[in-house]
């Protein structure tokens, strides 16, 4: 009996998989196929994702008629964002990335349709509820992030992770910038002008959703969980066992490092963000140039993924972290001491806020990755998202009230502040480790 015909006894696989098992350049096909198919996804969501972010708070505000309340919306969206990437990544492990990415996006579409209703009949229950559903879609884009990396050879999943994120620009941009153009459409159909960018977010979640189911095939995880079966497979032949895999799957330390991370990261970049443009109406500045600012700051979180990729691969995720604590120092200084009137610092500040945001993500989703075996993937990576949720919905809903009791500064130098925690933190961690 040949060793071939063993090792599908031990791990029969169905045919459309074992040609991807057995056939790296297949693999390497497939890697290529999947980012495009991610990239193209991202694009959408993007644009579904900073429509909201965008015009939330002044919804919000509107709505509610206190700048007390207007980090409820950025809250709601974590929250509901923070209970659908479980969702989404137990979906993810079980049935695959495009089962789990897809409806994810999809229900991101609704909720984002329920905000334009709740916008037009000034229902603030259904805004509630339909922002914590549109929480789902912006989960869901920071998840597809993993979908690059499950075919990536490990030392290219920095860059795997970076270029998925890079092409989320081009509509994360577009998002903030077509604020008065869809806010202008609204108003011509009788809805009002913010609920313009949540019909933007609605049609290009549910067009990311779309693309996904259709064209996402072989899944990439599935796929990735064949390869590591038959690995094991042919380990248990040979009386061997992966010193990788084993340390990829006890790696609890890993995976603390990079969620700490992301947390840390994500809290003082929602807080800062949340109210800047409420800050920004304070002083005068009109819709606009709020949408300028937030479009720049968003640019800042995606459009420097590739180099951001390249340094991880090269030098660690964890001097890259170091780079992410400091960088946000520098944001929360300058957002917190700058004038009010200022659009150069408060462009810079939210550029630099943003790009903290970045080296600290892709940083940490390397760390996750690297820590994790495919078989329990996306359940880690869902868990964590979780966190990194709950750690933004803190930030926003407490971003308001700080304001409201003090001022924008003093936001601004706390979660500047805050990010230095990140350096000690890994200083532990390493030395545990070692």
């Amino acid at each position: 009996m040949s060793e071939t015909t063993v090792v599908e006894r031990v791990n029969p696989l169905p045919a459309p998989l074992r040609q991807y098992v057995e056939s790296p350049e297949r693999q390497r096909q497939l890697h290529k196929r999947t980012m495009l198919i991610v990239i193209i996804s991202q694009i959408f969501g993007g644009a579904g994702f900073a429509a909201g972010v965008t015009v939330g708070a002044l919804l919000a505000q509107d709505m509610l008629g206190s700048d007390s309340y207007a980090g409820v919306p950025s809250a709601l969206i974590t929250l509901g964002s923070a209970a659908s990437a479980l969702i989404v990544g137990r979906l993810s492990q079980r049935l695959g990335r495009r089962t789990g990415l897809a409806a994810g996006f999809l229900a991101g579409g609704l909720g984002a349709l329920g905000v334009v209703l709740a916008a037009l009949i000034s229902n603030l229950a259904l805004l509630f509820i339909s922002l914590l559903v549109y929480g789902t879609g912006t989960a869901t884009n920071l998840q597809a992030r993993y979908a690059g990396t499950d075919l990536a050879l490990p030392t290219q999943r920095a860059k795997a992770i970076s270029a998925a994120m890079v092409f989320t620009t081009f509509g994360a941009v577009a998002g903030p910038n077509l604020v008065n153009i869809t806010g202008r459409f609204a108003t011509s159909i009788g809805f009002p002008a913010l609920s313009g960018p949540f019909m933007l977010a609605a049609a290009a979640f549910i067009i990311a959703g779309v693309v996904l189911l259709i064209f996402l095939r072989p899944d990439p995880l599935i796929v990735a969980k064949a390869m590591a079966e038959a690995q094991r497979a042919d380990e248990s032949l040979n009386g061997t066992q992966s010193t990788g895999v084993k340390d990829a799957a006890m790696n609890k330390t890993g995976i603390m490092i990079g969620a700490t991370v992301m947390v840390l990261t994500q809290i003082v970049m929602v807080a800062i963000m949340t109210m800047t443009p409420v800050h920004m109406k304070h002083h005068g500045h009109g819709l606009g140039e709020v949408g300028l600012v937030i479009g720049i700051h968003v640019a800042a979180m995606f459009l420097p993924s590739l180099i951001t990729g390249v340094l991880v691969d090269k030098y660690g995720h964890t001097l890259m972290s170091y780079a992410s604590g400091i960088t946000l120092l520098a944001a929360g200084l300058l957002a917190g001491l700058a004038p009010g009137e200022s659009m150069v610092f408060l462009v810079l500040a939210l550029a630099l806020l943003g790009l903290g945001w970045n080296f600290g993500l892709i940083s940490g989703t390397a760390a996750i990755v690297d820590a994790t075996p495919p078989h329990t993937r996306a359940k880690t990576q869902g868990t964590v998202d979780v966190l990194i949720a709950l750690a933004g919905a803190s930030g926003g809903a407490l971003s308001g009230m700080v304001v409201a009791q003090s001022s924008y500064s003093v936001l601004s130098l706390a979660g500047g502040f805050l990010s230095l925690l990140l350096i000690p933190v890994i200083v532990w961690s390493r030395k545990k480790k070692a």
